[in-house]
C-alpha cells in the first residue's frame, strides 16, 4: 500500500508539494549539524549533611595480654613422699586450704625427740636452780667455798641455755611437721599438678608442684608506642587537646578476641616509666574485674584508652567521603549552589564516622546522597538530609 508521502509525490499537486516542503523544514529545524537538539538542563537534587564541630574524646585502641593479679608457685619446704593430693586441678581454693600431704611420720618422730629433749632440759634446769639457790645460802655461812657456789651459778646459766636450745629445736621440728601439709598461700584457681601420690619431693625444689593464680581482679598489660605518647603530650601542651577528667582518663574498655565487648571496664593503674629498647613502646597496666572468670592469663585483648578531648572536632558520615585515584580522601560540598571538591585529611575513624582534621569547616554542606549524579561545578538543589554523623545509611 503506498504511503501518504508517495501519494503526495505522485499527485504532484500544489497542496502535496506544500505539505512535503513544510515537513522537510520541520525536520531540518529539529536537527543541528546532524544531531538532535539537547533537552533543557535539569538541576540535580542532592542531600547534604551540615557540618558541625563539637567536643570529642580522643581514644586509642592498644593490644594487650591478660595476666594474673597474684601468682603463687607451690613448692615443698620439706622433703618426703607425697601421700595425697587434696584438690582437683582447676579448682578455686581458699587461702590456707590444704593442697598436698607429705608423709609426716619422720617429722613426727623428730618432733617427739625434740619434745623429750625439752623435757630433759627442763629437769636439768630445775635441779640447777635448786643447787644454785642452796649454794648461795651455804656460801653466806662459809659452809662451802666461793668456787663451789660460782660453779653452781654457772651450771644454772648453762641449764637455762640448754632449755632454750631444746625449745628452738622443738619449734623447728613442729614447723617442719606442719610443712608436710602444703597449703595455698593465696586464694585463686589451681593449675595442673606436676606430681602424683607416691612421688618423692625435696625441700625448695625448682619444679613447682602446682600454681595458684588469683584471677579476680585480673591485670591487663598493653603497650603504647613512645611516639604516640610524645604526640599526645605535645598536643596537650599546645592546647589542641584538653585533658580528660580523672575518671575518664583512668577508665579503659576491653574488646575480646572474638570482637565482642567485655562487660566490665578496667582502671589504669600504671603508666610505664621507661621505653622498651627493642620495640620502642611503653608498657601500661590496668586492673579489670573478672567475676565470671571469663578472662584468663595470656588471653589477647584490645584496650581502648581515653587520651584527651578535642574541643572542636569535626566528625562526618563516612558515606560523604570518597577516595581519589591516589587513595586520598575527598568530599563534595555545596558552595553558593554549586558543587565543589575538597581534599581531606582524616585523623581516624570513630564508629561509622570520619574524624576530619583538615578540609572541612563548621557550616559546610557535605553531599552525602547523590554523589554519583553530580560533577564539580554543577548547579545543584540542596535538600537537608535526615542523616547525622551517628547514622550509617548508604548513598
Amino acid at each position: 500500500m503506498p504511503t501518504l508521502f508517495h501519494t503526495l509525490l505522485l499527485t504532484r499537486s500544489p497542496l502535496g508539494r506544500a505539505l512535503l516542503l513544510g515537513a522537510g523544514l520541520i525536520v531540518i529545524g529539529g536537527c543541528r549539524d546532524g544531531q538532535p537538539s539537547a533537552p533543557p538542563a535539569i538541576t540535580q537534587e542532592v542531600a547534604v549533611y551540615n557540618v558541625t564541630a563539637a567536643p570529642q574524646a580522643l581514644s586509642t585502641t592498644l593490644p594487650g595480654r591478660a595476666s594474673a593479679h597474684l601468682v603463687a608457685e607451690i613448692r615443698p619446704q620439706v622433703g618426703g613422699i607425697v601421700q595425697k593430693r587434696l584438690f582437683n586441678e582447676g579448682d578455686t581454693v581458699k587461702a590456707g586450704q590444704a593442697l598436698y600431704q607429705i608423709d609426716p611420720q619422720p617429722y613426727q618422730a623428730t618432733l617427739a625427740q625434740a619434745d623429750a629433749t625439752v623435757a630433759s632440759a627442763r629437769a636439768t634446769l630445775k635441779a640447777a636452780e635448786l643447787k644454785a639457790k642452796r649454794d648461795a645460802q651455804l656460801v653466806k655461812i662459809d659452809a662451802i667455798s666461793s668456787e663451789d657456789n660460782e660453779s653452781a651459778q654457772a651450771a644454772l646459766l648453762e641449764a637455762r641455755a640448754s632449755l632454750q636450745s631444746a625449745q628452738a629445736s622443738q619449734r623447728t621440728a613442729r614447723i617442719n611437721l606442719d610443712y608436710t601439709r602444703i597449703t595455698a598461700p593465696i586464694a585463686g584457681r589451681t593449675a595442673t599438678s606436676s606430681v602424683t601420690p607416691g612421688a618423692l619431693v625435696t625441700a625448695e625444689q625448682t619444679t613447682a608442684l602446682t600454681t595458684v593464680q588469683q584471677l579476680d581482679p585480673i591485670y591487663v598489660d598493653f603497650t603504647q608506642p613512645s611516639s604516640t605518647l610524645l604526640r599526645l603530650k605535645r598536643e596537650l601542651a599546645e592546647g589542641k587537646l584538653a585533658p580528660s577528667d580523672q575518671k575518664d582518663a583512668t577508665r579503659i574498655s576491653l574488646t575480646l578476641e572474638d570482637g565482642s565487648t567485655y562487660a566490665h571496664d578496667g582502671t589504669l593503674t600504671f603508666n610505664g616509666v621507661s621505653v622498651d629498647e627493642s620495640t620502642g613502646s611503653v608498657t601500661l597496666r590496668a586492673i579489670v574485674p573478672n567475676p565470671d572468670g571469663l578472662l584468663m592469663p595470656g588471653m589477647y585483648l584490645k584496650a581502648t584508652v581515653q587520651e584527651g578531648v578535642q574541643p572542636d572536632a569535626i566528625l562526618v558520615p563516612q558515606q560523604g567521603v570518597s577516595r581519589d585515584e591516589r587513595g586520598g580522601a575527598t568530599a563534595l560540598v555545596v558552595v553558593d549552589g554549586k558543587v565543589e571538591q575538597r581534599q581531606l585529611t582524616l585523623a581516624r575513624a570513630v564508629d561509622n564516622r570520619w574524624w576530619v582534621s583538615e578540609g572541612l569547616a563548621e557550616g559546610d554542606q557535605l553531599i552525602v546522597q547523590g554523589l554519583q549524579k553530580v560533577r564539580v561545578g554543577q548547579q545543584v538543589q540542596v535538600q537537608d538530609s535526615t542523616l547525622t554523623a551517628h547514622n550509617d545509611s548508604s548513598n
